[in-house]
């Protein structure tokens, strides 16, 4: 008998210290940063709190698979 399964992809999860999350708060909001850093310096923070690739993807309007190529 053939079993198929849906593979979930592991989750995006990332670690900061203060001082980079400070760091990448701060290139998220600098003027003279490009806006792709600024939206990836984004990314990594809400991963950081627990976000899903899903919610950040909705939320800075991004293919999933974006997310998750950071």
């Amino acid at each position: 008998m053939l079993l198929l399964c849906k593979i979930m992809p592991a989750p995006l999860k990332v670690d900061l210290t203060p001082q980079q999350d400070e760091l990448l708060r701060l290139v998220s909001q600098a003027n003279d940063i490009s806006p792709r850093t600024r939206c990836r310096a984004t990314a990594l923070r809400l991963s950081a709190r627990s976000w899903t690739v899903r919610q950040i993807a909705e939320y800075l309007k991004w293919n999933p698979q974006t997310v998750r190529t950071l």
